[in-house]
């Protein structure tokens, strides 16, 4: 029996701690689709450019990781600010399916950029220890431990931040009503290049936790999938419903991979999705978004 619970414990743990991360890159979604109604198929690709970007400075240019770090959030605005600017803005009052359809474009220009720079190899990217240690029976490496302290940290940041800073005040008006924040004085196309910028920090940050987890390959870019089951979870127009989707699915996948697994092989990739399937049948806004009414 203590086995059992040793053995629980210790999925537990890891899903939480992946979840983190799931959950920092399903804010950049969440983020988006909140003051744009825009649903970014390219997230993953956010995350597989900035963990290359950071991975290319360590290893190939010698810098620390410090160093690294810095100079792939400051690509990452620029990424953030250039998609914004040249192939978003653009698109401002066409349907939203064809802006859709562009995220999608981008995200096979990304991953054709990726390959063309550093090829379709995994490299390893060990920046934290990975040494096990032992928490009142229950193993976990601080790689994990890391990872989900980074990521939670920065999740109490990002909540900080869009309930008391200007800015993140305007990003919920924007949010709310576009309209009514836009004869207040808030520049709504500045909260647009905003929202961009934060999704493409976060993603490269969550792209950089992942690719020390497993590596970092162009397969990093199909993460960003398995993050819409937590945004789907949560409801896309909430934040606290992405954090708490991402937890959710982290806990899911690697309960699934305990439990499930040896019976049905490799059901923890779809097992979240299944999931997210029953709940939408039953609360089709999920979890915590908010339920559009259309009078006819």
């Amino acid at each position: 029996m203590q086995n059992e619970f040793f053995f629980f414990m210790q999925f537990l743990i890891t899903g939480l701690s992946m979840g983190s991360i799931y959950a920092l890159v399903a804010l950049g979604f969440v983020l988006i689709y909140k003051s744009t109604s825009i649903l970014n198929l390219a997230q993953g690709e956010f995350m597989m450019v900035g963990a290359y970007i950071c991975l290319s400075m360590t290893l190939d240019f010698g810098l620390n990781f410090f160093a690294s770090f810095l100079i792939t959030m400051v690509f990452s605005v620029i990424l953030g600010l250039a998609v914004e600017r040249l192939v978003l803005r653009p698109l401002i009052g066409e349907p939203i399916i064809s802006i859709i359809m562009v995220t999608l474009g981008l995200t096979y220009i990304l991953r054709g950029l990726v390959i063309m720079l550093w090829g379709n190899d995994i490299r390893q990217f060990n920046i934290f220890p990975e040494e096990p240690i032992d928490l009142w029976g229950v193993k976990i490496t601080y790689l994990y431990l890391w990872s989900m302290g980074i990521s939670l940290v920065l999740l109490s940041f990002f909540a900080v931040f869009f309930k008391y800073a200007r800015t993140g005040i305007f990003m919920r008006a924007v949010a709310d009503h576009q309209t009514a924040a836009q004869s207040m004085g808030i520049s709504v196309k500045r909260v647009f290049a905003m929202s961009w910028c934060i999704a493409a920090v976060v993603s490269s940050i969550g792209g950089i936790l992942i690719g020390n987890i497993g590596g970092v390959g162009v397969e990093l870019s199909h993460l960003g999938l398995k993050v819409l089951p937590a945004v789907i979870f949560g409801g896309l127009d909430s934040i606290l419903g992405a954090i708490i989707g991402g937890l959710i699915v982290g806990v899911l996948e690697f309960l699934s991979a305990g439990y499930l697994d040896p019976y049905i092989p490799a059901i923890n990739e779809v097992f979240p999705f299944m999931v997210m399937v029953l709940v939408l049948m039953i609360k089709p806004y999920g979890l915590f978004g908010i339920e559009e009414i259309e009078r006819v």
